[in-house]
């Protein structure tokens, strides 16, 4: 899972160096690359749908999940700019009681709303986990995945607190959308902090 995360971060640190990107003895060539860092805390599981319906029946007591994603500038590339400019996005939420965590990669649209700091969010890709693939010998402990790598999804509404700093209520999934047996799902719902370079 290490090597596919270290892979998936060269691909994506590629992809995101604009074409005339500046030498790497600029002033900020980081923040040529990075323009955002976020961490999270996060409940895990709390529901099996791949949309954030039905509110009333999430289970918000595992408060016990760590995340940490870097949001890319978007490409300087036509096909970027065509699809909306979104971020490219590399992340994991970690689980810290034993159950399952991710690896995600994706790209993330930003909409403001209006002339507000306030804006909605949406994510899109893949997500490879340590999730049981089959019936699991615990299922109260992990998700049965079916598939090792998956889909991921990612919906948020969030602030621009300053230049500097935002805050994003996220709902996460993961699922394999019936490609494979099993096929339990997986949202985690949580606060993301973030500073921008």
């Amino acid at each position: 899972m290490l090597r596919v995360a270290v892979c998936a971060l060269g691909l994506v640190a590629a992809a995101a160096i604009p074409a005339n990107a500046q030498s790497l003895t600029s002033p900020q060539p980081f923040a040529d690359i990075v323009d955002e860092i976020r961490i999270g805390i996060h409940a895990h599981d709390v529901s099996y749908t791949a949309l954030p319906f039905k509110v009333g029946d999430w289970d918000l007591s595992q408060v016990e999940d760590f995340s940490f994603d870097v949001l890319f500038t978007s490409p300087d590339l036509d096909a970027f700019r065509w699809i909306g400019a979104p971020r490219p996005d590399l992340g994991v939420t970690v689980n810290l009681d034993g159950q399952d965590s991710m690896a995600h990669l994706g790209l993330t649209w930003q909409l403001p709303v209006f002339d507000t700091p306030f804006y909605l969010e949406g994510t899109f890709g893949g997500a490879i986990h340590n999730g049981y693939l089959t019936n699991s010998p615990d299922p109260s402990r992990r998700a049965n995945f079916g598939c090792r790598v998956n889909f991921y999804e990612r919906f948020g509404v969030g602030a621009n607190l300053s230049e500097s700093m935002t805050a994003t209520l996220t709902y996460e999934h993961t699922s394999n959308n019936g490609w494979c047996d099993a096929n339990q799902g997986l949202s985690n719902f949580g606060l993301r902090l973030g500073w921008k370079f």
